[in-house]
């Protein structure tokens, strides 16, 4: 008997989320997270640290609610998206229930899910990375929640609102629905914010770690209807949230705050165009995939061979070669001017 063996079946068989951080690399350009270039200027304003924090700190709830336009009660905060992703699955999910996600799309869905040992179905994107509505209405059978991502990681386009709304409709009184909205800053208009009144069973995975340049803070919300919220209570950890964190995030959430995350979102938007742009003038790129996201999906024709070019020159991009219907695709973070201009003169000297 070893230690291994003593841990439960479904983690003996677990492959772990790849993370940008656990896959490593050395290099100077880090463009495989969908970071932001750099730190806004925050510093702590609370020095007391000897108490517990507040489970669900107040003044975040009401600064992320008035943000989102949504009621307070509509918002729980949580460590990073991901956590709030975990949540749900733990939540609503019996042994006897799945979860259903629709790939190529983020692989924590699958990775949270057979850690609680949920089984998952999966129902891929059609061939323009949209949902296939009928095929997910003939695999309902026992999904508890269903997972989309919107924009899509790492595919970049949004999902059509009203195959969202289809979507609703059909699992209505049968399952949660998540729309994980890491990048809705890119593209604030899609948001599904403004659909919580009419779907008790929506719920919204939102973020501080992309547009907001806060990916070290760890801070998540999930958006939902009150009664969702409060199941979600009853799993969250008792203290989620440590002040420091809190502290820096409803100083993000302020006006000059907002202002800031704003004016990063033109700044990524102005470079996503320039890189379009660039890209599509170089022979070794097949087909640059729309994006309404702070990252840009590229198929070349040797995808693997470029990746690891610029990996060994310490470019380090996302190589997205094993995902499904993505062979030879890369996904390239939009960097700042400089880093994205070493990426294309790199790119030009293959």
């Amino acid at each position: 008997m070893t230690i291994t063996t003593l841990s439960r079946k479904n983690i003996q068989a677990l492959t772990p989320y790849q993370s940008a951080r656990r896959l490593g690399g050395k290099g100077d350009i880090w463009l495989n997270a969908n970071e932001f270039h750099s730190s806004p200027q925050l510093n702590l304003t609370q020095q007391n640290f000897n108490r517990y924090p507040e489970a669900q700190p107040q003044a975040l709830i009401q600064a992320y609610a008035d943000y989102a336009g949504v009621k307070k009660e509509n918002v729980l905060v949580s460590r990073g998206g991901d956590e709030g992703i975990e949540l749900i699955i733990r939540a609503f999910c019996e042994e006897q229930d799945s979860v259903l996600y629709c790939p190529p799309t983020y692989g924590m869905y699958a990775v949270s899910a057979q850690t609680c040992g949920i089984a998952t179905k999966t129902v891929p994107l059609t061939a323009d990375f949209q949902l296939n509505l009928a095929e997910i209405e003939q695999q309902l059978d026992g999904v508890k929640v269903i997972f989309v991502c919107s924009p899509n990681n790492p595919t970049g386009g949004l999902l059509k609102r009203e195959d969202l709304l289809t979507l609703l409709r059909m699992t209505q009184g049968k399952a949660i629905v998540v729309v994980d909205e890491a990048y809705i800053e890119f593209c604030p208009e899609a948001t599904m914010a403004n659909e919580l009144a009419h779907y008790p069973h929506l719920a919204i995975i939102r973020t501080l770690s992309k547009a907001f340049a806060l990916a070290g803070l760890r801070c998540g919300f999930t958006l939902a209807n009150s009664a969702l919220i409060d199941v979600l209570q009853k799993v969250i950890a008792p203290y989620p949230i440590p002040v420091p964190v809190s502290d820096i995030a409803v100083q993000a959430l302020s006006k000059e705050g907002v202002a800031t995350m704003r004016a990063n979102v033109d700044e990524v938007i102005t470079q996503r165009q320039w890189l379009v742009k660039q890209l599509g003038h170089l022979p070794l790129v097949e087909q640059i995939f729309e994006s309404e996201a702070n990252y840009l999906l590229i198929k070349f024709k040797e995808g693997q061979h470029v990746f690891q070019q610029l990996w060994e020159q310490g470019i380090i991009l996302r190589n997205q070669h094993t995902a499904l219907g993505l062979q030879n695709c890369v996904r390239m973070t939009v960097g700042s001017a400089v880093e994205n201009q070493r990426v294309i003169n790199a790119l030009k000297a293959l």
